[in-house]
Protein backbone atom coordinates (compact mmCIF):
# COMPACT_ATOMS: atom_id res chain seq x y z
CA UNK A 1 0.00 0.00 0.00
CA UNK A 2 1.59 3.26 -1.15
CA UNK A 3 2.31 5.76 1.60
CA UNK A 4 0.30 8.99 1.25
CA UNK A 5 2.39 12.15 1.06
CA UNK A 6 2.45 14.21 4.27
CA UNK A 7 0.20 17.25 4.40
CA UNK A 8 1.20 20.62 5.83
CA UNK A 9 -0.26 19.85 9.27
CA UNK A 10 1.75 16.65 9.61
CA UNK A 11 4.96 18.36 8.58
CA UNK A 12 4.26 21.15 11.06
CA UNK A 13 3.76 18.60 13.83
CA UNK A 14 7.06 16.89 13.00
CA UNK A 15 8.81 20.24 12.88
CA UNK A 16 7.55 20.99 16.39
CA UNK A 17 8.40 17.49 17.67
CA UNK A 18 12.01 17.71 16.53
CA UNK A 19 12.37 21.43 17.33
CA UNK A 20 13.76 22.06 13.82
CA UNK A 21 12.59 25.68 13.76
CA UNK A 22 11.51 25.60 10.10
CA UNK A 23 9.23 28.34 8.84
CA UNK A 24 5.98 27.60 7.04
CA UNK A 25 7.64 28.46 3.73
CA UNK A 26 10.62 26.20 4.48
CA UNK A 27 8.29 23.34 5.39
CA UNK A 28 6.47 23.78 2.09
CA UNK A 29 9.82 23.56 0.33
CA UNK A 30 10.65 20.33 2.16
CA UNK A 31 7.32 18.71 1.26
CA UNK A 32 8.24 17.38 -2.21
CA UNK A 33 11.64 16.15 -0.96
CA UNK A 34 10.00 14.20 1.89
CA UNK A 35 7.47 12.74 -0.54
CA UNK A 36 10.27 11.60 -2.84
CA UNK A 37 11.86 9.56 -0.03
CA UNK A 38 8.65 7.54 0.39
CA UNK A 39 9.33 5.61 -2.79
CA UNK A 40 11.98 3.55 -0.95
CA UNK A 41 9.49 2.60 1.77
CA UNK A 42 6.97 1.52 -0.86
CA UNK A 43 9.64 -0.49 -2.66
CA UNK A 44 10.78 -2.21 0.54
CA UNK A 45 7.17 -3.15 1.31
CA UNK A 46 6.76 -4.66 -2.15
CA UNK A 47 9.98 -6.66 -1.81
CA UNK A 48 9.02 -7.87 1.66
CA UNK A 49 5.52 -8.97 0.65
CA UNK A 50 6.97 -11.06 -2.17
CA UNK A 51 8.79 -13.33 0.32
CA UNK A 52 6.82 -12.88 3.55
CA UNK A 53 5.62 -16.17 5.11
CA UNK A 54 2.02 -17.28 4.76
CA UNK A 55 -0.01 -18.46 7.72
CA UNK A 56 -0.21 -22.29 7.92
CA UNK A 57 -3.22 -24.43 8.70
CA UNK A 58 -3.43 -25.19 12.41
CA UNK A 59 -6.63 -25.95 14.28
CA UNK A 60 -7.18 -24.43 17.70
CA UNK A 61 -10.13 -23.86 19.99
CA UNK A 62 -11.35 -22.06 23.06
CA UNK A 63 -10.48 -24.13 26.15
CA UNK A 64 -13.37 -26.43 27.09
CA UNK A 65 -12.08 -27.03 30.62
CA UNK A 66 -10.07 -24.26 32.19
CA UNK A 67 -10.45 -24.37 35.98
CA UNK A 68 -7.39 -22.24 36.68
CA UNK A 69 -7.81 -19.85 33.75
CA UNK A 70 -4.37 -20.97 32.55
CA UNK A 71 -5.25 -21.65 28.89
CA UNK A 72 -5.69 -18.88 26.36
CA UNK A 73 -6.45 -21.33 23.54
CA UNK A 74 -5.87 -25.04 23.16
CA UNK A 75 -4.42 -26.80 20.14
CA UNK A 76 -2.71 -30.03 19.17
CA UNK A 77 0.38 -29.43 17.07
CA UNK A 78 2.31 -32.72 16.79
CA UNK A 79 6.07 -32.84 16.78
CA UNK A 80 8.54 -35.20 15.15
CA UNK A 81 8.11 -38.95 15.54
CA UNK A 82 11.44 -39.23 17.34
CA UNK A 83 13.33 -37.03 19.75
CA UNK A 84 14.04 -36.36 23.43
CA UNK A 85 10.58 -34.87 24.05
CA UNK A 86 8.42 -37.49 22.30
CA UNK A 87 5.25 -38.06 24.30
CA UNK A 88 5.54 -34.76 26.18
CA UNK A 89 2.90 -32.03 26.01
CA UNK A 90 3.98 -28.38 26.07
CA UNK A 91 2.21 -25.07 26.64
CA UNK A 92 3.68 -21.93 25.11
CA UNK A 93 3.35 -18.66 26.97
CA UNK A 94 1.07 -16.43 24.92
CA UNK A 95 3.83 -13.96 24.12
CA UNK A 96 5.42 -16.64 21.89
CA UNK A 97 4.40 -17.01 18.25
CA UNK A 98 2.85 -20.28 17.13
CA UNK A 99 1.95 -19.82 13.48
CA UNK A 100 -1.76 -20.04 12.72
CA UNK A 101 -2.77 -19.88 16.40
CA UNK A 102 -4.03 -16.61 17.98
CA UNK A 103 -1.73 -14.66 20.26
CA UNK A 104 -2.70 -11.84 22.64
CA UNK A 105 0.33 -11.40 24.92
CA UNK A 106 -2.28 -10.99 27.65
CA UNK A 107 -3.39 -7.68 26.18
CA UNK A 108 -6.22 -6.00 24.30
CA UNK A 109 -3.53 -4.28 22.25
CA UNK A 110 -2.45 -7.59 20.69
CA UNK A 111 -5.83 -9.34 20.64
CA UNK A 112 -6.78 -10.58 17.18
CA UNK A 113 -3.22 -11.18 15.99
CA UNK A 114 -2.43 -14.51 14.31
CA UNK A 115 1.30 -15.10 13.71
CA UNK A 116 2.67 -16.30 10.37
CA UNK A 117 5.93 -17.62 11.84
CA UNK A 118 6.81 -20.08 14.56
CA UNK A 119 9.13 -18.81 17.26
CA UNK A 120 12.48 -20.60 17.31
CA UNK A 121 11.59 -22.26 20.62
CA UNK A 122 8.40 -23.67 19.06
CA UNK A 123 10.37 -24.99 16.08
CA UNK A 124 12.88 -26.69 18.37
CA UNK A 125 10.26 -28.24 20.64
CA UNK A 126 8.40 -29.73 17.67
CA UNK A 127 11.64 -31.00 16.16
CA UNK A 128 12.36 -32.74 19.48
CA UNK A 129 9.06 -34.59 19.34
CA UNK A 130 6.97 -32.52 21.76
CA UNK A 131 3.28 -31.88 21.12
CA UNK A 132 2.26 -28.25 21.63
CA UNK A 133 -1.18 -28.35 23.21
CA UNK A 134 -1.95 -24.66 23.47
CA UNK A 135 -1.06 -21.13 24.48
CA UNK A 136 -0.96 -20.26 28.18
CA UNK A 137 -2.38 -17.03 29.56
CA UNK A 138 0.12 -14.34 30.52
CA UNK A 139 -0.08 -10.89 32.05
CA UNK A 140 -0.80 -7.74 30.02
CA UNK A 141 2.26 -7.25 27.78
CA UNK A 142 4.02 -9.46 30.37
CA UNK A 143 4.60 -6.53 32.71
CA UNK A 144 3.38 -7.86 36.06
CA UNK A 145 4.44 -10.41 38.64
CA UNK A 146 0.84 -11.12 39.65
CA UNK A 147 -1.86 -13.08 37.85
CA UNK A 148 -4.77 -10.64 38.04
CA UNK A 149 -3.53 -8.40 35.19
CA UNK A 150 -3.93 -10.96 32.39
CA UNK A 151 -6.39 -11.15 29.53
CA UNK A 152 -9.00 -12.52 29.19
CA UNK A 153 -9.21 -13.71 32.82
CA UNK A 154 -7.13 -13.98 35.98
CA UNK A 155 -5.04 -17.11 36.50
CA UNK A 156 -5.61 -18.98 39.75
CA UNK A 157 -3.05 -20.74 41.91
CA UNK A 158 -3.50 -24.55 41.90
CA UNK A 159 -2.64 -24.68 45.61
CA UNK A 160 -5.45 -22.27 46.48
CA UNK A 161 -7.70 -20.97 43.72
CA UNK A 162 -8.35 -17.75 45.60
CA UNK A 163 -4.68 -16.87 45.40
CA UNK A 164 -2.25 -15.38 42.94
CA UNK A 165 -0.44 -17.73 40.55
CA UNK A 166 2.32 -15.18 39.94
CA UNK A 167 3.32 -13.66 36.62
CA UNK A 168 3.90 -12.91 34.02
CA UNK A 169 4.16 -16.59 32.93
CA UNK A 170 1.12 -17.24 35.09
CA UNK A 171 -0.69 -19.76 32.91
CA UNK A 172 2.49 -21.71 32.15
CA UNK A 173 3.26 -22.36 35.83
CA UNK A 174 -0.34 -23.05 36.82
CA UNK A 175 -0.83 -25.57 34.00
CA UNK A 176 2.41 -27.41 34.79
CA UNK A 177 1.77 -27.46 38.55
CA UNK A 178 -1.78 -28.78 38.10
CA UNK A 179 -0.69 -31.56 35.73
CA UNK A 180 -2.68 -30.18 32.79
CA UNK A 181 0.51 -30.15 30.72
CA UNK A 182 3.94 -31.78 31.09
CA UNK A 183 6.13 -28.81 30.23
CA UNK A 184 5.81 -25.11 29.46
CA UNK A 185 7.86 -22.24 28.11
CA UNK A 186 7.89 -19.01 30.07
CA UNK A 187 9.45 -15.60 29.57
CA UNK A 188 11.44 -13.58 32.09
CA UNK A 189 12.30 -9.87 32.10
CA UNK A 190 11.96 -9.20 35.83
CA UNK A 191 11.40 -12.68 37.24
CA UNK A 192 8.46 -13.86 35.15
CA UNK A 193 9.59 -17.51 34.93
CA UNK A 194 10.75 -17.71 38.53
CA UNK A 195 7.92 -15.76 40.21
CA UNK A 196 5.02 -18.02 39.13
CA UNK A 197 7.22 -21.06 39.67
CA UNK A 198 7.82 -20.02 43.28
CA UNK A 199 4.13 -19.29 43.91
CA UNK A 200 2.91 -22.47 42.16
CA UNK A 201 5.65 -24.88 43.26
CA UNK A 202 7.28 -25.62 39.89
CA UNK A 203 10.86 -25.60 38.62
CA UNK A 204 11.44 -22.40 36.64
CA UNK A 205 14.79 -21.80 34.95
CA UNK A 206 15.78 -18.39 33.59
CA UNK A 207 18.72 -19.25 31.34
CA UNK A 208 21.78 -17.10 30.83
CA UNK A 209 20.77 -14.11 28.71
CA UNK A 210 21.25 -15.11 25.07
CA UNK A 211 21.45 -18.87 25.65
CA UNK A 212 17.91 -19.52 24.37
CA UNK A 213 16.81 -17.60 21.25
CA UNK A 214 14.07 -15.03 21.87
CA UNK A 215 13.21 -14.96 18.16
CA UNK A 216 9.46 -14.94 17.65
CA UNK A 217 8.51 -13.79 21.15
CA UNK A 218 7.03 -10.37 21.94
CA UNK A 219 9.88 -8.23 23.32
CA UNK A 220 9.86 -5.90 26.30
CA UNK A 221 13.50 -4.81 26.21
CA UNK A 222 16.15 -6.71 24.28
CA UNK A 223 18.78 -6.48 27.03
CA UNK A 224 16.54 -8.24 29.58
CA UNK A 225 14.42 -10.58 27.40
CA UNK A 226 14.68 -14.30 28.31
CA UNK A 227 12.76 -17.49 27.47
CA UNK A 228 13.11 -20.70 29.46
CA UNK A 229 11.51 -23.91 30.79
CA UNK A 230 8.89 -24.37 33.49
CA UNK A 231 8.61 -28.00 34.62
CA UNK A 232 7.81 -30.23 37.58
CA UNK A 233 11.30 -31.72 37.93
CA UNK A 234 14.84 -30.48 37.43
CA UNK A 235 15.60 -33.32 35.00
CA UNK A 236 12.74 -32.16 32.78
CA UNK A 237 14.08 -28.60 32.90
CA UNK A 238 17.54 -29.86 31.91
CA UNK A 239 16.13 -32.02 29.09
CA UNK A 240 14.08 -29.09 27.82
CA UNK A 241 16.95 -26.60 28.04
CA UNK A 242 19.14 -28.92 25.97
CA UNK A 243 16.50 -28.69 23.22
CA UNK A 244 15.95 -24.93 23.49
CA UNK A 245 19.53 -23.66 23.83
CA UNK A 246 21.81 -22.64 20.99
CA UNK A 247 22.33 -19.94 18.38
CA UNK A 248 19.61 -19.56 15.75
CA UNK A 249 21.33 -16.85 13.69
CA UNK A 250 18.33 -14.53 13.99
CA UNK A 251 18.52 -13.20 17.56
CA UNK A 252 21.02 -10.42 18.20
CA UNK A 253 20.73 -11.04 21.95
CA UNK A 254 22.83 -14.17 21.42
CA UNK A 255 26.59 -14.59 21.01
CA UNK A 256 27.69 -15.71 17.55
CA UNK A 257 28.74 -19.14 18.84
CA UNK A 258 27.63 -21.38 21.70
CA UNK A 259 29.04 -24.81 22.43
CA UNK A 260 26.25 -27.39 22.76
CA UNK A 261 25.71 -28.76 26.27
CA UNK A 262 23.75 -31.85 27.28
CA UNK A 263 22.23 -30.44 30.46
CA UNK A 264 20.48 -33.71 31.29
CA UNK A 265 23.71 -35.69 31.22
CA UNK A 266 25.37 -32.97 33.31
CA UNK A 267 23.02 -33.85 36.18
CA UNK A 268 24.84 -37.16 36.54
CA UNK A 269 27.93 -35.34 37.86
CA UNK A 270 27.84 -35.06 41.64
CA UNK A 271 27.49 -31.59 43.12
CA UNK A 272 29.18 -32.65 46.36
CA UNK A 273 31.98 -30.30 47.30
CA UNK A 274 30.59 -27.30 45.37
CA UNK A 275 30.61 -24.01 47.25
CA UNK A 276 27.32 -22.22 47.91
CA UNK A 277 27.20 -18.50 48.72
CA UNK A 278 24.14 -17.52 50.79
CA UNK A 279 23.48 -13.90 49.71
CA UNK A 280 22.61 -12.07 52.92
CA UNK A 281 20.98 -9.18 51.05
CA UNK A 282 18.41 -11.63 49.68
CA UNK A 283 17.00 -12.24 53.17
CA UNK A 284 15.28 -9.96 55.66
CA UNK A 285 14.07 -7.47 53.08
CA UNK A 286 11.35 -5.03 54.24
CA UNK A 287 8.76 -7.12 52.38
CA UNK A 288 10.11 -10.50 53.57
CA UNK A 289 8.08 -13.04 55.51
CA UNK A 290 10.44 -14.49 58.17
CA UNK A 291 8.86 -17.93 57.68
CA UNK A 292 9.88 -17.86 54.01
CA UNK A 293 13.43 -16.88 54.90
CA UNK A 294 13.52 -19.72 57.44
CA UNK A 295 12.25 -22.26 54.90
CA UNK A 296 14.92 -21.24 52.40
CA UNK A 297 17.68 -21.45 55.02
CA UNK A 298 16.44 -24.94 55.85
CA UNK A 299 16.68 -25.80 52.15
CA UNK A 300 20.27 -24.58 52.11
CA UNK A 301 20.85 -26.85 55.08
CA UNK A 302 19.67 -29.76 52.95
CA UNK A 303 22.30 -28.83 50.35
CA UNK A 304 24.95 -28.79 53.06
CA UNK A 305 23.73 -32.20 54.18
CA UNK A 306 24.23 -33.43 50.60
CA UNK A 307 27.92 -32.50 50.71
CA UNK A 308 27.95 -28.90 49.44
CA UNK A 309 29.76 -26.21 51.41
CA UNK A 310 27.51 -23.26 52.28
CA UNK A 311 28.42 -19.95 53.88
CA UNK A 312 27.11 -16.40 53.86
CA UNK A 313 28.34 -13.79 51.40
CA UNK A 314 27.48 -10.10 51.17
CA UNK A 315 26.84 -8.47 47.77
CA UNK A 316 25.70 -4.87 48.46
CA UNK A 317 25.13 -4.32 44.74
CA UNK A 318 22.24 -6.81 44.94
CA UNK A 319 20.12 -4.14 46.66
CA UNK A 320 21.24 -1.43 44.21
CA UNK A 321 20.34 -3.70 41.30
CA UNK A 322 16.64 -2.93 41.66
CA UNK A 323 17.20 0.75 40.83
CA UNK A 324 19.19 -0.24 37.74
CA UNK A 325 16.45 -2.64 36.65
CA UNK A 326 13.73 -0.06 37.30
CA UNK A 327 15.25 2.45 34.91
CA UNK A 328 15.89 -0.15 32.20
CA UNK A 329 12.43 -1.66 32.65
CA UNK A 330 10.59 1.68 32.54
CA UNK A 331 12.55 4.09 30.35
CA UNK A 332 13.92 1.30 28.17
CA UNK A 333 10.59 -0.49 27.82
CA UNK A 334 8.69 2.75 27.21
CA UNK A 335 11.08 3.47 24.34
CA UNK A 336 11.06 -0.06 22.84
CA UNK A 337 7.86 -1.83 23.93
CA UNK A 338 5.52 1.17 23.82
CA UNK A 339 6.80 3.92 21.52
CA UNK A 340 8.82 1.39 19.51
CA UNK A 341 5.87 -0.99 19.12
CA UNK A 342 7.79 -3.87 20.76
CA UNK A 343 10.79 -4.04 18.44
CA UNK A 344 12.06 -0.48 18.31
CA UNK A 345 14.95 0.08 15.92
CA UNK A 346 18.71 -0.51 15.71
CA UNK A 347 18.20 -4.18 16.48
CA UNK A 348 20.09 -6.39 13.97
CA UNK A 349 17.83 -9.43 14.35
CA UNK A 350 14.62 -10.80 12.86
CA UNK A 351 11.60 -8.50 13.12
CA UNK A 352 7.89 -9.33 12.87
CA UNK A 353 6.44 -6.50 10.73
CA UNK A 354 2.92 -7.96 10.88
CA UNK A 355 2.99 -7.96 14.69
CA UNK A 356 4.40 -4.43 14.75
CA UNK A 357 1.63 -3.16 12.47
CA UNK A 358 -1.14 -4.94 14.39
CA UNK A 359 0.10 -3.85 17.82
CA UNK A 360 0.64 -0.26 16.63
CA UNK A 361 -2.97 0.02 15.44
CA UNK A 362 -4.41 -1.71 18.50
CA UNK A 363 -2.29 0.24 20.98
CA UNK A 364 -3.60 3.52 19.65
CA UNK A 365 -7.19 2.26 19.51
CA UNK A 366 -7.28 0.32 22.80
CA UNK A 367 -4.56 1.83 24.95
CA UNK A 368 -7.12 2.68 27.61
CA UNK A 369 -7.50 -1.06 28.26
CA UNK A 370 -3.84 -1.59 29.14
CA UNK A 371 -3.00 -2.61 32.70
CA UNK A 372 -1.94 -0.02 35.24
CA UNK A 373 1.53 -1.56 35.31
CA UNK A 374 1.99 -0.91 31.58
CA UNK A 375 0.62 2.60 31.99
CA UNK A 376 3.15 3.17 34.78
CA UNK A 377 5.93 2.13 32.37
CA UNK A 378 4.74 4.58 29.74
CA UNK A 379 4.23 7.50 32.13
CA UNK A 380 7.42 7.01 34.16
CA UNK A 381 9.72 5.95 31.33
CA UNK A 382 8.29 8.50 28.94
CA UNK A 383 8.79 11.27 31.49
CA UNK A 384 12.41 10.43 32.30
CA UNK A 385 13.26 9.99 28.62
CA UNK A 386 11.60 13.29 27.76
CA UNK A 387 13.41 15.02 30.63
CA UNK A 388 16.86 13.55 30.08
CA UNK A 389 16.78 12.38 26.47
CA UNK A 390 17.89 8.86 27.48
CA UNK A 391 20.63 9.84 29.93
CA UNK A 392 19.16 7.81 32.81
CA UNK A 393 18.85 4.75 30.62
CA UNK A 394 22.45 5.24 29.51
CA UNK A 395 23.59 5.49 33.12
CA UNK A 396 21.65 2.34 34.06
CA UNK A 397 23.12 0.36 31.18
CA UNK A 398 26.64 1.39 32.23
CA UNK A 399 25.89 0.44 35.83
CA UNK A 400 24.71 -2.96 34.60
CA UNK A 401 28.38 -3.80 33.99
CA UNK A 402 29.15 -3.01 37.64
CA UNK A 403 26.20 -5.07 38.84
CA UNK A 404 27.34 -8.01 36.71
CA UNK A 405 30.90 -7.62 37.98
CA UNK A 406 29.72 -7.73 41.60
CA UNK A 407 27.98 -11.05 41.02
CA UNK A 408 30.93 -12.33 39.00
CA UNK A 409 33.27 -11.46 41.85
CA UNK A 410 31.12 -13.37 44.33
CA UNK A 411 30.91 -16.30 41.90
CA UNK A 412 34.70 -16.40 41.66
CA UNK A 413 34.66 -17.76 45.20
CA UNK A 414 31.44 -19.75 45.02
CA UNK A 415 29.99 -22.09 42.43
CA UNK A 416 26.43 -20.83 42.96
CA UNK A 417 24.61 -18.17 44.95
CA UNK A 418 21.32 -18.83 46.77
CA UNK A 419 18.48 -16.79 48.29
CA UNK A 420 14.68 -16.84 48.45
CA UNK A 421 13.12 -16.49 45.00
CA UNK A 422 10.33 -14.37 46.48
CA UNK A 423 9.94 -12.73 49.88
CA UNK A 424 6.50 -14.20 50.61
CA UNK A 425 4.03 -16.88 49.52
CA UNK A 426 1.21 -16.33 47.04
CA UNK A 427 -1.13 -13.54 48.17
CA UNK A 428 -4.86 -13.46 47.51
CA UNK A 429 -6.09 -12.41 44.08
CA UNK A 430 -7.35 -8.86 43.79
CA UNK A 431 -9.58 -7.22 41.19
CA UNK A 432 -8.63 -4.82 38.42
CA UNK A 433 -10.56 -2.09 40.22
CA UNK A 434 -8.17 -2.12 43.20
CA UNK A 435 -6.67 1.24 44.12
CA UNK A 436 -3.21 2.00 42.82
CA UNK A 437 -1.77 1.72 46.34
CA UNK A 438 -2.86 -1.94 46.36
CA UNK A 439 -2.61 -2.72 42.64
CA UNK A 440 1.04 -1.81 42.09
CA UNK A 441 2.55 -3.52 45.19
CA UNK A 442 0.53 -6.66 44.40
CA UNK A 443 1.75 -6.66 40.80
CA UNK A 444 5.38 -5.69 41.35
CA UNK A 445 6.26 -5.91 45.03
CA UNK A 446 7.90 -9.35 44.87
CA UNK A 447 10.58 -8.82 42.20
CA UNK A 448 13.48 -7.61 44.38
CA UNK A 449 15.57 -10.79 44.34
CA UNK A 450 14.67 -11.78 40.77
CA UNK A 451 14.96 -8.66 38.63
CA UNK A 452 18.68 -7.85 39.12
CA UNK A 453 19.63 -11.12 37.40
CA UNK A 454 17.66 -10.14 34.30
CA UNK A 455 19.97 -7.12 34.08
CA UNK A 456 23.18 -9.04 34.83
CA UNK A 457 22.20 -11.99 32.61
CA UNK A 458 23.21 -14.72 35.08
CA UNK A 459 21.28 -18.02 34.99
CA UNK A 460 18.85 -18.51 37.86
CA UNK A 461 16.49 -21.36 38.69
CA UNK A 462 13.68 -21.42 41.25
CA UNK A 463 12.90 -24.77 42.85
CA UNK A 464 10.32 -25.55 45.55
CA UNK A 465 11.98 -25.20 48.96
CA UNK A 466 8.98 -26.50 50.89
CA UNK A 467 5.66 -25.16 52.14
CA UNK A 468 4.75 -22.32 54.47
CA UNK A 469 1.16 -22.48 55.69
CA UNK A 470 0.42 -24.93 52.90
CA UNK A 471 1.79 -22.71 50.11
CA UNK A 472 5.01 -23.18 48.09
CA UNK A 473 8.23 -21.30 48.77
CA UNK A 474 10.97 -20.92 46.15
CA UNK A 475 14.73 -21.40 46.56
CA UNK A 476 16.64 -19.48 43.88
CA UNK A 477 20.01 -20.81 42.70
CA UNK A 478 22.19 -18.49 40.59
CA UNK A 479 25.36 -19.35 38.68
CA UNK A 480 28.04 -18.04 36.38
CA UNK A 481 26.94 -16.85 32.96
CA UNK A 482 26.64 -19.74 30.51
CA UNK A 483 27.22 -22.22 33.34
CA UNK A 484 23.56 -23.20 33.50
CA UNK A 485 24.69 -26.82 33.93
CA UNK A 486 26.07 -26.18 37.42
CA UNK A 487 22.93 -24.30 38.46
CA UNK A 488 20.81 -27.27 37.40
CA UNK A 489 23.20 -29.78 39.03
CA UNK A 490 22.78 -28.03 42.39
CA UNK A 491 19.01 -27.85 41.91
CA UNK A 492 18.92 -31.56 41.07
CA UNK A 493 21.00 -32.39 44.14
CA UNK A 494 18.53 -30.49 46.31
CA UNK A 495 15.59 -32.27 44.67
CA UNK A 496 17.17 -35.64 45.42
CA UNK A 497 18.10 -34.62 48.97
CA UNK A 498 14.50 -33.74 49.85
CA UNK A 499 12.98 -36.68 47.97
CA UNK A 500 11.19 -34.70 45.29
CA UNK A 501 9.00 -31.63 45.30
CA UNK A 502 5.50 -31.29 46.78
CA UNK A 503 2.53 -31.12 44.42
CA UNK A 504 -0.75 -29.25 44.82
CA UNK A 505 -3.93 -30.97 46.01
CA UNK A 506 -6.70 -31.85 43.57
CA UNK A 507 -8.63 -28.74 42.63
CA UNK A 508 -11.85 -30.31 43.81
CA UNK A 509 -10.36 -31.29 47.16
CA UNK A 510 -9.00 -29.47 50.16
CA UNK A 511 -6.48 -26.70 49.64
CA UNK A 512 -3.18 -26.36 51.37
CA UNK A 513 -1.78 -29.85 51.92
CA UNK A 514 0.79 -31.47 49.67
CA UNK A 515 -0.51 -34.38 47.63
CA UNK A 516 0.51 -36.22 44.46
CA UNK A 517 -0.43 -34.74 41.12
CA UNK A 518 -3.74 -36.16 40.03
CA UNK A 519 -5.23 -36.79 36.63
CA UNK A 520 -8.73 -35.63 35.90
CA UNK A 521 -8.13 -32.04 37.00
CA UNK A 522 -9.48 -30.80 33.69
CA UNK A 523 -13.22 -30.76 33.87
CA UNK A 524 -13.47 -29.46 37.43
CA UNK A 525 -15.98 -26.61 37.51
CA UNK A 526 -13.98 -23.38 37.76
CA UNK A 527 -14.67 -20.93 40.56
CA UNK A 528 -16.43 -17.66 39.68
CA UNK A 529 -14.08 -15.45 37.63
CA UNK A 530 -12.64 -12.23 38.99
CA UNK A 531 -13.21 -9.17 36.83
CA UNK A 532 -13.50 -11.21 33.62
CA UNK A 533 -12.57 -9.16 30.58
CA UNK A 534 -14.54 -9.29 27.36
CA UNK A 535 -12.82 -10.92 24.40
CA UNK A 536 -13.48 -11.46 20.74
CA UNK A 537 -14.76 -14.88 19.66
CA UNK A 538 -12.01 -16.87 17.96
CA UNK A 539 -12.33 -19.25 15.03
CA UNK A 540 -10.19 -21.98 13.57
CA UNK A 541 -7.88 -20.41 11.05
CA UNK A 542 -7.38 -22.44 7.89
CA UNK A 543 -7.33 -19.89 5.09
CA UNK A 544 -3.74 -20.09 3.87
CA UNK A 545 -0.95 -22.60 3.92
CA UNK A 546 2.76 -22.39 3.44
CA UNK A 547 6.00 -23.90 4.62
CA UNK A 548 7.42 -22.11 7.63
CA UNK A 549 10.95 -20.81 6.88
CA UNK A 550 13.63 -23.16 8.19
CA UNK A 551 15.53 -22.13 11.29
CA UNK A 552 18.83 -20.40 10.55
CA UNK A 553 21.80 -22.00 12.26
Amino acid sequence: MALPPPDAARLAALNEHYAFGLSEAELAEFGPAVTATLAASDWVEELYRASAPQTPQRAWSEPADNPLGGWHVTASVPGAAEGPLVGRTVALKDNICLAGVPMTNGSATVEGFVPSRDATVATRLLAAGARITGKSVCEDLCFSGASFTSRPWPVRNPWDTGRNAGGSSSGSAALVASGAVDLAVGGDQGGSIRIPSAFCGTVGHKPTHGLVPYTGAFPIKATIDHLGPITRTVSDAARMLTVLAGVDGLDARQPTELDPVDYLTALETSAAGLRVGIVVEGFGRPESDPAVDEAVRAAVGALAGAGLVAEEVSIPWHLDGMAVWNVIATEGAAYQMVDGNAYGMNYPGLYDPELIAHYHRQRLARGAELSKTVKLVGLSGGYTFGHGGGVYYGMARNLAFELRAAYDQALSGYDVLVMPTLPYTAPELIGLDAGLDTYLPTALGMVGNCAPFDVSGHPAVSVPAGLVDGLPVGLMIVGRRFDDATVLRVAHTFEQAVGGFPAPPALAGSVGAASPLVSGVRGVTPPPPLARRSRSTCHTRTERTTTIPKEHT
